[in-house]
C-alpha cells in the first residue's frame, strides 16, 4: 500500500510503501533512499514495537545525516585515500571521512528518490540509474533493490546491479535497530552475536590495513552471544579508534546463512542476520548526538545498533579482500535477510 511521505525541497513528492505479511509484522520504506524507516514487529507480549529508527517524514530525511535506514552506494564504507585504480586508470572520489570516501561520497544514494519499479502487499522494488562518472565511479550501472516480507517472518533485502564497464560496487542497508523500540533508549543491555572469527584491522582512520585479526580472547569476540556494552569500554586499540564497536567482520562460511543475531530480554524480540556477503559492519550508533527521530523521539549515543552486510572496506585497493568490483556486462545478486521471532 502506497501512501505519500511528504513534499521534497525540488517539489517532486515521496512515498511509503507498507509491506504485511499474516502474522502481523509490517514494513514501512521508502523511495527516498530506498530506506526501510519502519519495521513493527509483535514482542513476547502481542505489543508491537517499531524497532528501527527513521524520521517522521521525506523533509526529514532529505535534511537527516545519519542514513537512516537508506541503501548505501555505490560504495558502502571507505576507499583509503578517495582514490582507486581500475583497468590501469585512476579514478578519484570526494573525501568526506578524514582522508577517506565513505559511502560514495556525498552525493549519497540514501538522498535520491529512486523509481519505483513493482509494488505488491509484501514486496517493493526500487531502481536507480547510476550514470558514468557518478560520484566519480565508472559506468553507467542501473541498480535495483527489493524489500520482501516473507511469511516466515523475514524481512529480505535483494540487491541486483548492472554495469557497461568494469566498476567498484559494495551495497548494503544502514538500518538502526533497537529491540526494545526506536525511542527505548540504548541498545547496549541487549545481547548481539557475530559468527565471525576475525576481524579487518584499521589504521586510525578507521581504514583496513590488510591484516585480519583474531577476535579470540578480544572485546571484538561476539561468537556466544554477549550484552553490546559488556566489553564496549574496554581498554582495546580498536574500540579506541572507532569509539566503540564500528568494525568490519570477517564472516564465517559461504553462501546464504546466518551471519549475526539480536535479542532483547525485555520484549523478547530476536532477529537473525542472514546475507550471501563476506562481511559485516557491526556498528553501536558512537556518533548519533540528539539527532529528532520518529515521534518525538531523540536519538542519543548507542541508541541502537547497525549490521551492514558488505564487502569488505577498500576491497577496490586490496586484492587480497574479496568482491567489490563487478565486471561489465555481468549481472550482481546479493540477498541479505532480517528474521524475526518473540518468545
Amino acid at each position: 500500500m502506497r501512501s505519500s511521505f511528504g513534499i521534497l525541497s525540488d517539489g517532486r513528492e515521496a512515498g511509503l510503501f507498507t509491506l504485511v505479511n499474516r502474522k502481523g509484522l509490517k514494513a514501512e520504506v521508502t523511495d527516498y533512499g530506498a530506506a526501510l524507516r519502519g519495521l513493527m514487529v509483535p514482542d513476547k507480549k502481542g505489543m508491537i514495537r517499531d524497532v528501527v529508527l527513521g524520521y517522521d517524514d521525506a523533509a526529514k530525511y532529505e535534511r537527516g545525516t545519519e542514513s537512516f535506514g537508506g541503501t548505501v552506494g555505490r560504495v558502502a564504507n571507505r576507499i583509503g585515500g578517495g582514490s582507486f585504480c581500475l583497468g590501469g586508470r585512476t579514478y578519484r572520489l570526494t573525501v568526506n571521512n578524514g582522508p577517506n570516501t565513505l559511502h560514495g561520497g556525498r552525493d549519497f544514494y540514501v538522498h535520491r528518490l529512486w523509481e519505483v519499479l513493482s509494488e505488491g502487499e509484501s514486496s517493493v522494488i526500487f531502481g536507480l540509474d547510476s550514470p558514468d562518472g557518478d560520484q566519480g565511479f565508472p559506468g553507467n550501472v542501473h541498480i535495483s533493490v527489493t524489500y520482501t516480507l516473507t511469511e516466515d517472518d523475514e524481512l529480505q533485502i535483494e540487491y541486483r546491479a548492472l554495469s557497461d564497464a568494469d566498476t567498484p560496487l559494495n551495497l548494503t542497508n544502514h538500518s538502526y535497530f533497537n529491540l526494545a523500540g526506536h525511542d527505548s533508549g540504548s541498545v547496549l543491555s541487549q545481547f548481539a552475536a557475530v559468527y565471525a572469527d576475525r576481524i579487518t584491522r584499521t589504521d586510525r582512520n578507521s581504514l583496513p590495513d590488510g591484516t585480519l585479526l583474531t577476535v579470540e580472547g578480544t572485546p571484538m569476540d561476539f561468537r556466544r552471544p554477549k550484552r553490546l556494552g559488556q566489553d564496549i569500554e574496554k581498554n582495546y586499540e580498536a574500540l579506541h579508534i572507532g569509539n566503540g564497536y564500528d568494525h568490519n567482520y570477517v564472516l564465517n562460511g559461504q553462501g546464504y546463512r546466518k551471519v549475526a543475531e539480536l535479542f532483547c530480554q525485555e520484549t523478547g524480540i530476536r532477529m537473525t542476520v542472514s546475507t550471501d556477503l563476506p562481511g559485516l559492519q557491526l556498528y553501536t550508533a558512537n556518533y548519533l548526538d540528539h539527532e529528532p527521530g520518529k515521534g518525538g523521539a531523540v536519538y542519543h549515543r548507542r541508541f541502537a545498533v547497525c549490521f551492514e552486510t558488505q564487502f569488505y572496506p577498500d576491497a577496490v585497493n586490496r586484492a587480497d579482500f574479496p568482491g567489490g568490483v563487478i565486471r561489465a556486462g555481468e549481472p550482481f545478486i546479493s540477498r541479505t535477510g532480517y528474521r524475526f521471532s518473540h518468545k
